[in-house]
């Protein structure tokens, strides 16, 4: 088995440079010149970390990465000190750190993020840079830094892979190689709309409703707007790419969180509802959950994802929109309030701190239902207390505001 460490450019997380280790069991990374793999940053101690080969399970490589380093070591966002490394994970030494791709060559590549491989059928357009010693996951060249393969080229954007695909549309990664869009080169997410969704009046609402909410927030917890067009009869969003990992996969790659970082991320949740509802009109997200709460790399704060289900104060009642077990009972009669937003903060911390689905600890109470997190070991009883409140059946029993949520988590 070959074991490659690639370290990424931070912006673009392109190749910048390679180490390949054949049939090694151990391999040292640090700033110090005696480590197998030499890192030259501050941040970086003199001997960060170690990779090292578990015992085999059938005809499958196991590693596990042990932090040494002062400043931290993050796998897929999430710190750590020790845990077993699963193929094309990303590991960051210290906050702001280098990041590495760690790479198992001669193994089916389960875990591999959809954005890594192609996923269209049909014919696929001629390499755009014909330069060999490339590796088969590289999206740009390491000799010219064009892109290796384009699907299609759509207005200005080079689509590179697709992210995602569903009954609204399709989810790209884009680059704008001239940097029209913001006048720089950079890899982007480009939403297209299905034609046979463009003629269901609501579902034109949601994806333009999208559109005109992102271009009108400016927040560093919220993906930055580039783009909205019209082409070939379909619509298009362009916006920010967040490299990182959704909370939903951080959970179920790595399990429970720690009751400090889980707090962390919901506080830095209510930071961006706050906004949210700060404006004129307040806005609504409407769909809080793990699975739109996304850990940037780099930073490490929580970005919120997926404005279609966006709604203003003051609009009337609505379509039910939001996930089982994290929709409050009036978003669930299609009355959503800024307080039903706060309401999903509750059950996304239980999934945070048992990895198990919220719905498990859902109680009868008298004419109602509760989350009943009595004897669960990972949550406190300040917690507990925090959680009890946030999801009371009646919005006016709950935190009022996400600044009065922010500071009762802090509390605990």
């Amino acid at each position: 088995m070959l074991v490659i460490l690639t370290l990424l450019d931070p912006q673009y997380q392109t190749p910048v440079q390679e180490w390949r280790f054949e049939n090694a069991t151990l391999i040292r990374i640090g700033r110090a010149v005696d480590n197998h793999v030499v890192l030259h940053s501050n941040l970086v101690s003199r001997y960060h970390l170690e990779l090292k080969k578990l015992p085999e399970t059938g005809d499958v490589d196991s590693w596990q990465i042990v932090s040494r380093g002062t400043n931290g070591t993050f796998v897929n966002g999430v710190l750590t000190s020790k845990c077993r490394l699963m193929d094309n994970y990303l590991f960051q030494l210290a906050q702001g750190g280098p990041i590495v791709r760690f790479q198992i060559q001669g193994i089916p590549n389960l875990t591999n993020p959809s954005w890594m491989t192609p996923q269209v059928t049909g014919q696929v357009s001629p390499l755009a840079c014909k330069h060999e010693g490339n590796l088969p996951n590289n999206m740009f060249c390491v000799h010219c830094g064009q892109p290796i393969s384009i699907i299609k080229q759509i207005r200005h954007y080079q689509v590179l892979r697709v992210l995602g695909q569903g009954g609204m549309g399709t989810t790209y990664l884009a680059w704008d190689s001239a940097g029209i869009t913001t006048g720089v080169p950079q890899l982007l997410v480009l939403k297209q709309m299905n034609r046979d969704m463009s003629v269901i009046a609501k579902a034109q609402e949601l994806f333009e409703r999208e559109a005109n909410t992102l271009k009108c927030l400016h927040h560093p917890g919220i993906p930055k707007y580039y783009d909205f067009f019209v082409e070939g009869g379909k619509k298009f969003l362009a916006m920010e790419l967040i490299q990182g990992q959704d909370l939903e996969k951080v959970v179920s790659y790595g399990g429970s969180v720690t009751v400090t970082q889980a707090i962390a991320w919901m506080v830095q949740t209510c930071e961006i509802l706050d906004y949210l509802h700060s404006q004129n009109p307040p806005l609504i997200h409407r769909d809080i959950k793990p699975a739109n709460l996304i850990v940037r790399n780099g930073n490490h704060r929580i970005v919120v994802l997926d404005f279609g289900a966006v709604k203003e104060i003051g609009t009337g009642s609505g379509t039910r929109i939001g996930a089982e077990g994290y929709c409050a009972p009036e978003q669930e009669r299609g009355q959503p309030l800024t307080q039903s937003d706060l309401y999903a903060v509750g059950p996304t911390l239980i999934f945070l701190l048992t990895g198990q689905n919220p719905l498990k600890f859902f109680r009868p109470r008298g004419k109602g239902f509760c989350f009943d997190m009595q004897n669960v070991p990972t949550i406190t009883p300040k917690i507990q207390k925090v959680i009890e409140r946030v999801t009371e059946p009646l919005p006016g029993d709950r935190f009022q505001s996400a600044q009065d949520l922010a500071q009762a988590l802090l509390e605990c």
